[in-house]
């Protein structure tokens, strides 16, 4: 068996769980969300702990109960505390500006872009070179944030684009006459 999937699941309070049979939902105070489940991983409630275990002895099944674990343990975590990734803006004249479930951006291009939000993910620009996102599920909350970064990804000689608050751009050095 998967040694990420021996550790049970803590449920904090507030966070209700709904079983069935190839489906688990979790509802909490920041949203609700469900997981399909494999047909390989069984998930049984004890008490105010979910556990995972595979159902058969192969190898994709100890595969899969690690995964399905580690996707409830996020689910658990996002409908209680949630998730949050910050961006920010490197260059002269970038911006950006939230307005309602829309994230105006302005890169460098001839044109704005404009980023209309998912349901389930909000942002917030506390000042006009922050993007700081906000969302239940740990997965769209990372794609919102890929997205937003693909507009303009940081280039190497200047570090100028949209990064992660925690990346790390290693510049290159320039072409030497």
């Amino acid at each position: 068996m998967s040694r990420v999937a021996k550790n049970p699941i803590a449920l904090p309070a507030g966070v209700e769980v709904m079983l069935a049979a190839n489906e688990i939902s979790m509802k909490g105070p920041l949203g609700a969300l469900t997981q399909a489940l494999n047909g390989d991983v069984a998930v049984q409630r004890v008490g105010e702990q979910l556990q995972c275990s595979a159902t058969n002895d192969s190898q994709q099944a100890n595969a899969m109960s690690g995964t399905v674990r580690a996707l409830l343990a996020n689910m658990v975590l996002g409908v209680s505390k949630g998730f949050e990734r910050k961006l920010t803006l490197v260059g002269v004249g970038y911006r950006a500006q939230a307005a309602g479930d829309t994230l105006n951006l302005t890169l460098g291009f001839s044109h704005p872009v404009a980023y209309k939000m998912p349901k389930g993910v909000k942002v917030e620009t506390p000042t006009q070179t922050e993007i700081v996102l906000k969302g239940a599920d740990k997965q769209q909350v990372g794609q919102v944030a890929a997205e937003i970064r693909a507009f303009r990804e940081p280039e190497p000689y200047k570090g100028k684009g949209v990064r992660y608050a925690d990346e790390v751009v290693i510049l290159k050095e320039t072409k030497k006459k």
